[in-house]
């Protein structure tokens, strides 16, 4: 009795839209046709992604083959007999399994052939019935329509390797997801993310200039610390002030040589009697002179009561970091902070920052010049005015954090004359730690005023 396509998909017993399934009238695995049935209905399956090779049925009108069964069905089909003969003619080893689901008495050979297949399977011997090639060396099988549509084995021909190489791919991408599964579960996350970039070629989105600005400021303090450890005359405690400065666009080439100092020391406004990137290099203590690291010019001035670590970059990087005058010059050392100092010291940095930049050569259209302004040792300070005892500030409790970072962008086409507003977006959130103080935004442009105003 003929049973439909559904019924056949049952014998396998896994949902049915997930099969690929061949039938065949019995078969003699002994004999060469046989065999080669078998091995070519293997190879295909194998290389369209798996499916099931089912022995006992005829394949166009689906009804039981009456004909030629063996008389010991599992004997003739056994696992150790099919699995040998695959494999002898398959470029790949790959394990099938054999079940004997039964139907109205009848045991029929159903042989599984399993997905995974990430190189395409060939035959790698010949089988051969007298004179004529059942099995080509080298031969590819596939599962492909045949006239009226209806899928059989056969050889692989232009058309079919597409779909081959589909399965290849999906089947290797399936396992990087596996391997991923079983070795990352429960791995920190930024390994995974690093692992991941690693193993698909991506690299990290490329650094931010506020990134770079951010990186550069730590990168200058480890070194300040560095050259003070070297010093024989231990530098007193203090807190510090310090800006950091990346030229963000095409910096024309310059050298790390004289002639490179001595334009950013004619091209420096000294806006004060102690100007920001001092050059010291006349200075009567040689240590406090100027010397070359690593592609850039360092000096340490220790000079009562000033304290300056600066490095100067032909590429276009310059940093300062300036011990704070109030531990200098005071008996409150590290216990206050005068409001005025921060206000001149930003609009001066910002100044001879646009001045080194002019100098060297950079287009003010396309130019930005990037700050990073960075003060510390902040806490229990409270903030006081001792510079200008004219002003007077009302009593503020003391801060409760260590440092403020503030990083502003100007445009080298920016005029002196719109400075005010800049230093006051960086002044303003240092002061707002000394229990939300706010300097009016006046003062600020008057003291900013007031520097650019002056030249030593």
């Amino acid at each position: 009795m003929a049973i439909d396509f559904s019924q056949i998909q049952a014998l396998v017993d896994i949902p049915g839209e997930s099969l690929s399934v061949e039938l065949k009238r019995w078969i003699d695995p002994k004999s060469p046709e046989g065999k080669a049935k078998i091995v070519k209905t293997a190879l295909a399956l194998r290389n369209h992604g798996g499916g099931y090779l089912v022995i006992g049925f005829d394949n166009d009108t689906l009804e039981p083959d009456v004909n030629n069964v063996p008389r010991d069905v599992e004997a003739a089909f056994h696992i150790d007999e099919i699995q040998a003969l695959i494999s002898n003619y398959a470029s790949e080893l790959f394990e099938i399994t054999v079940k004997f689901p039964e139907r109205e008495g009848q045991l029929y050979p159903v042989i599984s052939v399993p997905s995974g297949v990430k190189t395409p399977v060939a035959a790698k011997s010949d089988l051969r019935s007298g004179d004529k090639t059942l099995i080509g060396t080298n031969d590819v099988y596939t599962r492909s329509l045949n006239a009226n549509n209806t899928p059989s084995t056969t050889k692989a021909i232009w058309r079919d390797w597409p779909k081959i190489l589909d399965v290849c791919f999906d089947n290797r991408e399936a396992d990087i997801g596996r391997f991923l599964r079983r070795h990352l579960t429960g791995t920190n996350p930024q390994v995974i993310r690093e692992f991941l970039e690693t193993l698909t070629g991506n690299s990290q989105p490329e650094a931010t200039t506020e990134d770079r600005l951010r990186e550069y400021l730590q990168e200058s303090e480890k070194r300040y610390f560095k050259v003070a450890e070297e010093r024989p005359d231990k530098l007193p405690p203090h807190g510090a002030w310090e800006v950091g400065l990346l030229i963000d666009g095409d910096v024309p080439p310059h050298s790390v040589s004289q002639e490179f100092l001595n334009l950013l020391s004619s091209s420096n406004p000294r806006h004060a009697g102690w100007p920001v990137w001092l050059n010291s290099r006349n200075f009567r203590d040689e240590s406090a002179r100027p010397y070359v690291f690593e592609d850039a010019w360092e000096a340490l001035i220790d000079s009562w009561p000033q304290l300056d670590f600066m490095r100067l970059s032909p590429k276009g990087r310059f940093y300062l970091r300036r011990a704070l005058e109030d531990d200098m010059l005071l008996s409150c050392k590290m216990t206050c902070l005068d409001f005025k100092l921060p206000v001149q010291r930003t609009a001066e940095a910002i100044a001879v920052g646009i001045a080194f930049a002019k100098a060297m050569g950079c287009d003010p259209e396309k130019t930005q010049l990037a700050f990073g302004f960075r003060w510390t040792t902040l806490k229990e300070r409270s903030l006081v005015s001792w510079v200008d005892p004219r002003r007077s500030l009302l009593p503020q409790r003391p801060a409760y954090q260590d440092q403020v970072i503030v990083l502003v962008s100007v445009s080298l086409q920016t005029p002196l004359s719109a400075l005010g507003e800049i230093v006051n977006q960086v002044v303003q959130p240092l002061f707002e730690i000394f229990d939300g103080f706010v300097l009016s935004k006046n003062v600020v442009e008057e003291l900013t005023r007031g520097v650019l105003e002056t030249r030593s």
